[in-house]
C-alpha cells in the first residue's frame, strides 16, 4: 500500500506526495485580485513541501462570492496575477491547483472577522443573490432569486470561461466547489432545491447542473490535468444530501471525467449538530473510493503525521488535504517526513544545521 510521501500521478500529473493544501478563503482581494498575501501564502506552503496547492475558492462572477473580499476569476485582467503565484509554486516543487466557485444564497456576506452577517448595498454587499430555489440560508439573510433556465445556462459558461482562465494562468488542477452549502451543493440538496423543473425534484435532475459544468469544463480542460470536485458527503440531516446519493453521483462525475472527489461534509443549514472529532469525515473518503471506484481526499481535522500516513497507507483516501495544520506550520510536510523516517529533504537554503 501507498505511504504519505509517495509520489501519486492522476493523468499526465505527478504529485511528489500526497499531502495537499486546502483551499482556505483568505478575505484579502480587491475586486477579486489575487495579490501579495495571496502570493506568500500559496508559494511559502510549496516551500514547505505540500505536493498540491489549491486557492482558496474563486468566484466565476462577481455575484458568486462569500464576501467583497474573496478572490475572483470572473476577468482576464486577475490572470496575470494568479500566473506569478503559479510559477512559484511550480518553481517549488509543488502542483498548483484552483478551486472554481459560487457562493448562491451564502453570498454577499461580510467576513468572519467582521462578523459574518449579510450586506446590502450600502455596505459593499450586492443584489440579487440567486439559489437554486427562493430560500434564505437564515432569518436574516436575503431571500435569492430562483436562478432561470438561462440563468443556468449563463452560470454553465461562467465556470468554462474561469477555466479556460485557469489554464493561461497555468494551474494543472482544477477543483470544481460543490460542497459546503454553496451554489452547487444548493442544487444537489433537496432541503434546499424545491424547483419544479428539470434542476430540481428527482436525483437526476438536482444533480443535472453539475454534471452539466463538469462535462463543459472537461471540454475545454486538458485531458493531461486532473479535475476534481469538492462535495459535502452528507448534510448531517434526515431527508437532506447522504452518503448513498454521493456515491452514485462520484460514480457518475467519474464517467464524465472527474478523476478525484475531496469529501468534506455539512454546510447547506445552519444550527446543525455535527459530530466534530479527528478525522470524522475520513469515512465519507473512504465509502466514496471504494463504493464509486474513484480516487478520493480525505479531509477534516487531520493534525499528525501518523494519522495522514495510517489514511494513506490503509487505502482510506488517496491524498490528505490539510487546512489548520498548515495555517499552524506551512512547514508541515518536511516535518512529518522526518518524523516518520522519509528521506524528505528541506529546501538547501535552509540548512539541516539549523534544524
Amino acid at each position: 500500500m501507498a505511504h504519505l510521501f509517495e509520489p501519486f500521478k492522476i493523468r499526465e500529473v505527478s504529485f511528489r506526495n500526497r499531502i495537499a493544501m486546502s483551499p482556505m478563503c483568505q478575505y484579502s482581494s480587491t475586486n477579486g485580485f489575487a495579490n501579495d498575501w495571496h502570493l506568500v501564502h500559496l508559494a511559502s506552503r510549496a516551500v514547505g513541501g505540500a505536493g498540491l496547492i489549491i486557492t482558496e475558492a474563486a468566484a466565476v462572477e462577481p455575484r458568486g462570492r462569500i464576501t467583497p473580499q474573496d478572490l475572483g476569476i470572473w476577468s482576464d485582467e486577475h490572470i496575470e496575477y494568479l500566473a506569478k503565484i503559479v510559477g512559484l509554486i511550480h518553481n517549488f516543487g509543488a502542483v498548483a491547483g484552483i478551486q472554481l466557485a459560487h457562493a448562491g444564497r451564502k453570498a454577499s456576506t461580510a467576513k468572519p472577522s467582521k462578523g459574518g452577517k449579510a450586506l446590502d448595498e450600502s455596505q459593499e454587499g450586492w443584489r440579487p443573490v440567486v439559489s437554486s430555489s427562493a430560500i434564505a440560508f437564515h432569518k436574516d439573510s436575503p431571500v435569492p432569486q430562483a436562478l432561470t433556465i438561462e440563468g443556468i445556462q449563463q452560470l454553465i459558461q461562467a465556470f468554462v470561461r474561469a477555466a479556460q482562465r485557469s489554464l493561461q494562468a497555468g494551474f494543472k488542477i482544477i477543483e470544481i466547489h460543490a460542497a459546503h452549502g454553496y451554489l452547487l451543493h444548493q442544487f444537489l440538496s433537496p432541503l434546499v432545491n424545491q424547483r419544479q423543473d428539470d434542476y430540481g425534484g428527482s436525483f437526476e435532475n438536482r444533480t443535472r447542473l453539475l454534471r452539466e459544468i463538469v462535462t463543459a469544463v472537461r471540454e475545454v480542460w486538458p485531458q493531461t490535468y486532473p479535475l476534481f470536485v469538492r462535495i459535502s458527503a452528507t448534510d448531517w440531516v434526515d431527508k437532506g444530501w447522504d452518503i448513498e446519493q454521493s456515491i452514485t453521483l462520484s460514480q457518475q462525475l467519474k464517467s464524465l471525467g472527474v478523476d478525484l472527489i475531496d469529501c468534506s461534509s455539512g454546510g447547506i443549514i445552519p444550527g446543525i449538530n455535527i459530530p466534530v472529532k479527528s478525522g470524522y469525515q475520513t469515512q465519507f473518503a473512504q465509502h466514496i473510493r471504494q463504493e464509486a471506484n474513484i480516487p478520493t481526499g480525505a479531509v477534516g481535522l487531520i493534525t499528525s503525521p501518523e494519522q495522514a500516513d495510517k489514511i494513506i497507507h490503509n487505502g482510506v483516501a488517496d491524498i490528505v488535504l490539510l487546512g489548520r495544520e498548515l495555517l499552524r506550520n506551512p512547514y508541515w510536510p518536511h516535518l512529518a517526513a522526518k518524523q516518520l523516517g522519509y528521506d524528505k529533504h528541506w529546501p538547501v537554503q535552509y540548512d539541516r544545521a539549523w534544524l
